[in-house]
């Protein structure tokens, strides 16, 4: 059997997100505890009662969603709910972060702390560049490519998620975007606009990069003790820290290839565990596989 542990990405949070585990189980409530102390801020208070507009900015929502999903895992730990042999971890975009944190690449404070950082640095791109982000349905790589290059007129519009067969979300300037959503719909392709802060996962997303570069330099971090996939290659992270640090800083610019991780994991003997918040990767995964076997621990209840 193959256990593999999958966490969210920023889109998962909702407000409410992690409060049943934190009233039901001690471990869950001592990571929003090191979380409050370690941002200086309520970060739980964002996440159990929001504002959801708060939740929902970037800065907040990526610490809220990487410390809820590790607030779940602790719970399930705790319960012995989880596999006792996790084969490898995999993260959606700024989940890349909370698997590595699983696989021992660094403490919950320096994660808790990057993701802060990586959330202020892609939520002030996105205010210095205007840009936005579609999701086309129904069609292939190729397609996407296509549609992207015909209504780009000049300006940055990228595939940026290739999320499962038939749904990849493409990334760019406003004007480029809203080009591309009045192609999809000539060529009856649908096209539903995101409502995010800017382009992520897209060159516009440079700036971040930047930055977040210069913070990893500073950071140490440990070889993975388990695998971790990574966004940009779909493939497990070596074992080499720089080699991990540059494909961490390449993710916030370039696509995250998740339906095609999730292919190499699928088969017979795979099962898959989903952390809080949310339900996204679940769906995601049925529709690369209908019969994988999932378990969600969205809420406090999946532990009985």
């Amino acid at each position: 059997m193959s256990n593999y542990i999958l966490c969210p990405g920023q889109g998962a949070q909702h407000v409410g997100m992690g409060k049943d585990y934190a009233d039901a189980h001690s471990a869950a409530k001592a990571v929003y505890d090191e979380a409050n102390d370690v941002l200086g801020v309520d970060l739980a208070r964002f996440c159990f009662e929001g504002p959801e507009e708060q939740l929902n900015q970037t800065d907040i929502a990526q610490p809220a969603i990487f410390a809820t999903s590790i607030a779940s895992h602790a719970a399930a730990q705790a319960a012995d709910r989880l596999p006792s042999d996790v084969t490898s971890y995999a993260g959606l975009s700024l989940g890349e972060y909370t698997a590595l944190y699983l696989a021992g690449c660094f403490d919950f404070a320096t994660g808790l702390k990057l993701v802060q950082a990586r959330g202020r640095y892609m939520q002030e791109a996105a205010v210095s560049t205007p840009g936005g982000m579609v999701s086309l349905l129904g069609v292939d790589e190729n397609q996407a490519s296509d549609l992207c290059e015909r209504a780009a007129g000049g300006e940055v519009l990228v595939p940026a998620n290739y999320n499962c067969p038939g749904q990849i979300v493409c990334s760019g300037a406003m004007p480029a975007v809203d080009r591309l959503a009045e192609l999809a719909g000539e060529q009856k392709v649908r096209a539903v606009k995101l409502a995010v802060a800017g382009a992520f996962h897209s060159p516009l997303m440079q700036p971040a990069a930047d930055r977040l570069a210069d913070d990893l330099a500073k950071v140490d971090l440990a070889s993975p003790a388990t695998p971790v996939w990574a966004n940009v290659t779909a493939e497990p992270h070596g074992d080499d820290v720089a080699t991990i640090k540059k494909l961490l800083v390449q993710q916030v610019v370039e696509p995250v290839r998740w339906q095609q991780t999730i292919e190499k994991l699928v088969g017979d003997d795979a099962a898959f565990t989903e952390l809080a918040p949310g339900r996204v990767l679940s769906g995601l995964l049925k529709k690369v596989d209908r019969r994988a076997t999932m378990t969600n621990l969205g809420s406090a209840e999946s532990l009985g």
